[in-house]
């Protein structure tokens, strides 16, 4: 049986059509995709997203420990701000993706993918050196991400700092209940997320959905969340990257500390941005109406296989179908490329992402 959001009760309440995702059932529609979609764009949306994981770190050593397991290095960010980093394995391919939260010298808190979030927790359990205790709070806390050019003020009205940096961590509370807010998301557009109790989250989401209303937005599903972070060339985990999927290959070097001495996998990693990678994550524009998705395979004009689709979609910002693949590292921004769209090829420009402006900044 599909685990349940804290939320769970309410996406019922508003018609929400629910289903399984990463073994939760979450709200993938309110009142359908493109209108959530541009909702976000134009004005805010209100995502659940308690399913993700929350790890909290701490004790004598603990951002030590945390930059010797994920490859960015930590030490590029200091208390009060967060960062995307990686775990990886043994042979550099990624376990997942997250976001780590530098709370204060020995606190460290991180957001893994839901899917993913027992086996990061195990990993990182242990790893741990004595003194450092890990902490999994998947059930004790709850996520809420609100995205949009009027998210600050929605933040504003419910009295939650939204006056901070991007990537940047506070502390505030509300109803007496402390809570973590981030500057970030998984949209591109001006946003925060919220970790708050899970016994406080239902009214912080009330309070948030109705200040959301007054200004033209309100609840929005993860479909939408999904072609919010198609447009902006973001990865999904098990799908553009995965244990198999490097972060060479992906993209992702940047999100690599380099100088650090040591995290999983980087023997492997550094060996393939020596000698170069067989594949590369890049992205597809329709030239005309053709609509990918994943696993679609991407030819040459001459028929030679170059690849696949890892995430397609249509893009309600750009009216046109956009995607991620992986395919032959000799492939190049702007060659034409073939998709097989149920047994017709379709032609595509490669292009890099993102597909629209990023506004996070």
């Amino acid at each position: 049986m599909a685990r349940q959001t804290p939320l769970h009760s309410r996406h019922l309440e508003l018609g929400a059509k629910m289903a399984d995702f990463g073994g939760w059932d979450m709200p993938i529609e309110y009142t359908g995709t493109v209108t959530e979609h541009t909702m976000v764009r134009e004005s805010v949306g209100v995502f659940d997203v308690a399913h993700m994981g929350k790890l909290r770190i701490r004790g004598v050593g603990a951002t030590e420990f945390v930059d010797s397991v994920l490859t960015n290095d930590i030490n590029r960010i200091g208390s009060g701000q967060a960062q995307y980093s990686m775990l990886c394995n043994d042979d550099g391919g990624i376990v997942d993706d997250l976001i780590v939260y530098r709370l204060a010298n020995d606190d460290v808190f991180i957001v893994p993918n839901a899917a993913n979030a027992s086996v990061v927790a195990a990993e990182l359990q242990r790893r741990a050196p004595a003194g450092v205790n890990v902490e999994d709070q998947h059930e004790e806390l709850g996520i809420i991400a609100v995205q949009g050019p009027r998210s600050a003020e929605v933040l504003d009205a419910v009295h939650l700092s939204s006056d901070h940096d991007y990537m940047s961590v506070v502390t505030s509370s509300v109803a007496g209940s402390q809570v973590l807010v981030c500057r970030s998301g998984y949209t591109g557009e001006l946003g925060f997320e919220i970790v708050a109790p899970a016994d406080a989250l239902g009214a912080l989401w009330d309070a948030i959905i109705a200040a959301a209303r007054e200004r033209g937005g309100g609840p929005a599903g993860l479909s939408s969340r999904d072609t919010l972070r198609t447009e902006m060339g973001y990865p999904l985990h098990g799908q553009d990257i995965s244990p198999t999927i490097s972060p060479i290959e992906a993209g992702l070097s940047w999100a690599v500390g380099w100088d650090k001495p040591e995290f999983p996998g980087k023997v492997a990693v550094s060996v393939q941005r020596e000698v170069g990678s067989m594949r590369r994550l890049r992205g597809l524009r329709a030239d005309g109406r053709a609509i990918p998705r994943a696993h679609m395979r991407v030819t040459a004009a001459d028929g030679r296989e170059l690849g696949e689709v890892t995430s397609g979609t249509f893009s309600p910002t750009e009216r046109v179908g956009i995607a991620l693949a992986l395919l032959d590292s000799q492939v190049q921004i702007g060659d034409e490329v073939l998709v097989d769209i149920r047994g017709r090829s379709a032609a595509f420009t490669v292009v890099k992402p993102p597909f629209v402006a990023s506004r996070v900044r």
